[in-house]
């Protein structure tokens, strides 16, 4: 029964909420960076937004390999 228990945990850190929220981070800073630097870093918010996208239809994120990397347990969608 601590099985089923474990299974539905909520808060396990896996990569694919690891990548979400390193996605969501560098896009927070890209606007923070728009607002008070300069509107070039657009550009960074689009590279990002591209290669959630890209990830989306390959399944391939660099993001995702360096999270295997550091130990983090693979979730659904990046194995």
């Amino acid at each position: 029964m601590s099985n089923i228990a474990n299974m539905n945990k909520p808060n396990a850190a896996n990569v694919d909420r690891a990548v979400m929220a390193f996605a969501g981070i560098i896009n927070l800073a890209s606007v923070l960076l728009v607002w008070f630097v300069s509107p070039y870093w657009l550009l960074l918010t689009g590279f990002v937004s591209l290669n959630l996208l890209q990830a989306s239809i390959t399944g391939f994120c660099p993001a995702a390999s360096v999270f295997k990397l550091f130990g983090l347990k693979p979730g659904c969608a990046f194995k």
